[in-house]
């Protein structure tokens, strides 16, 4: 027989665990219900409405269904008016609702800016208060986890501390001869693939190798021969988990023994399997050398970093998961956005010959036949004005969210708590008010003027968090770019058939095919 203090302790778990469950219960009833009904009608309270969400799905049917309409067909030329096809729900419902209109991602609640004096305001102005979405970091959690690309407050300060050195200054200076060796390269493979009787190539392909070759030997000391089994996990996570987030998450589904959460799981298991291979061989080099340091690139910052918080005892010491995830973070934002702004700048420089020979000329002026090295790159003049079409056509990202952590006003807009902001940067940079009547033409020429409005080209983002491979990633492309024009000149095929998707990234469907002539020849 129970003795009555075993009653009354029974009696305490019994209400201690009643209260959890109603604590859970009433959070998850806010979250999905109160929160965003809150949300909606202080949106409706300042005249933005959008159209009205299904429960819990909100408007992830409609978007995926309009999309999935508008890219079942390739375009029959290559035009470069692609809005319509990538954002047909943007394109209606700001012909239903204006340029402020609100739709629902789920539960979350997603605001339409497109005002770039608010985008300015918000992103340099509200870095502190703003950041990346639950959602969005469940969405990406198997694919690149907690890195600085989806890090907030505190946790994203102390990562940038450690990751900007790795692409600023003389740093970044010595990677040139890194970019120039694997460039050098892939240009004799498709010197070899020309000279073995291939009248068509696939740019995309060497593209993502020559740009995951650079990544790998920078920032992790390893050649692609070594990443290219994580480079393609990485590939096949992200398509996974493109797909996942046009579908609703339930609360916990992610513990769901699913064949989609199996697959997940398997895959980034075995990226961290091959991640932890290459830091274990980083820190048995340090040990067998007796060094007192692990490296001056990424990885060895990462390492040099959590020896020196162990020894210093600091509150922040970043553990082996954050530094996985800063590897996967990277690994593919350091290959994929690159690779994608080169493959499509071939494309536009295939079908645009007079901007193909207006930058041959200028790399044989300025480079005199030599390599170029880091004092020609600021010279380079129309080959940045051309890199930088090619971003505003072809923003590698498509969008760019922000979500609100407390109350911010924008303008004159209140901002409520928990409200996510969605900057529309394809349409931001096809908009025909902000750029001209040739708005989808390839005319490198609107950047011959003075800079404009940071908010009205913003490829890598801007304020605090703009993109930390920024100054890599431009100095990787004119080097790739000049030294390729150099060697080769090149048409697009006829069997190029113009068809961008996103999967996270603007992708040119079924690769972009080129016809490659040695100019030596």
């Amino acid at each position: 027989m129970a003795t009555p203090v075993a009653v009354a302790v029974m009696a305490t778990l019994l209400l201690l665990l009643l209260f959890l469950i109603a604590r859970a219960v009433y959070a998850t009833f806010s979250f999905y219900l109160l929160t965003p009904r809150r949300i909606k009608k202080t949106m409706e309270r300042q005249g933005v409405r959008g159209p009205e969400p299904r429960l819990l799905v909100g408007n992830l049917r409609d978007v995926s269904s309009l999309v999935a309409e508008s890219t079942s067909k390739d375009m029959e030329s290559i035009r470069h008016d692609i809005v319509d096809r990538l954002l047909p729900h943007y394109v209606r419902w700001r012909k239903q609702y204006g340029n402020r209109f609100i739709y629902w991602n789920g539960v979350e609640p997603r605001l339409c800016l497109t005002e770039y004096d608010l985008i300015k305001e918000l992103l340099s102005k509200y870095s502190p208060q703003t950041g990346k979405s639950w959602l969005q970091q469940q969405g990406s959690k198997h694919f690149i986890g907690r890195g600085l690309l989806m890090a907030n407050g505190d946790d994203w300060f102390h990562q940038h501390r450690i990751i900007a050195p790795a692409f600023m200054g003389d740093k970044l200076k010595s990677y040139h001869g890194f970019m120039v060796e694997c460039t050098n390269q892939t240009l004799q493979s498709l010197q070899n693939a020309i000279d073995s009787g291939q009248t068509e190539i696939e740019i995309g392909d060497y593209m993502t190798r020559l740009a995951s070759d650079i990544i790998s030997r920078t920032e992790f000391g390893s050649s692609y021969e070594k990443g290219k089994q994580i480079f393609h996990l990485l590939t096949v996570l992200q398509h996974r988990c493109a797909q996942a987030s046009r579908r609703f998450c339930l609360p916990g589904s992610r513990f769901f023994p699913t064949k989609y959460n199996k697959e997940i799981k398997t895959l980034k298991m075995e990226v961290e399997r091959l991640l932890m291979e290459i830091i274990e061989s980083r820190k048995d080099s340090a040990e067998i050398g007796r060094s007192c340091t692990y490296g001056d690139d990424l990885l060895g910052m990462l390492l040099n970093e959590i020896k020196r918080k162990a020894r210093n005892k600091s509150a922040y010491s970043p553990s082996m998961q954050v530094i996985m995830d800063e590897c996967k973070t990277i690994f593919f934002a350091g290959h994929d956005t690159v690779a994608l702004l080169l493959t499509w700048t071939v494309m536009l420089l295939a079908t645009n010959w007079s901007w193909q020979e207006k930058v041959r000329a200028e790399v044989t002026r300025v480079c005199n036949g030599k390599n170029p090295s880091v004092h020609h790159l600021p010279k380079l003049g129309l080959l940045n004005m051309v890199i930088n079409e090619s971003l505003r056509l072809y923003p590698p990202a498509s969008l760019l969210p922000r979500m609100a952590f407390e109350d911010i006003k924008l303008g004159d807009l209140h901002v409520p708590k928990g409200l996510s902001i969605w900057i529309p940067v394809l349409a931001i940079n096809h908009s025909e008010d902000l750029w001209g009547k040739d708005v989808h033409e390839f005319n490198p020429e609107r950047f011959a003027s003075k800079p404009f409005s940071p908010a009205r080209f913003m490829p890598f983002a801007m304020g605090p968090r703009n993109c930390v491979g920024q100054s890599f990633a431009m100095m990787e492309a004119k080097i790739i770019l000049a030294m390729l024009v150099s060697r080769f000149s090149f048409t697009i095929s006829d069997n190029y058939r113009h068809a961008p998707v996103v999967v996270l990234t603007i992708k040119p469907k079924y690769g972009v095919q080129i016809c490659l002539k040695p100019l030596n020849s």
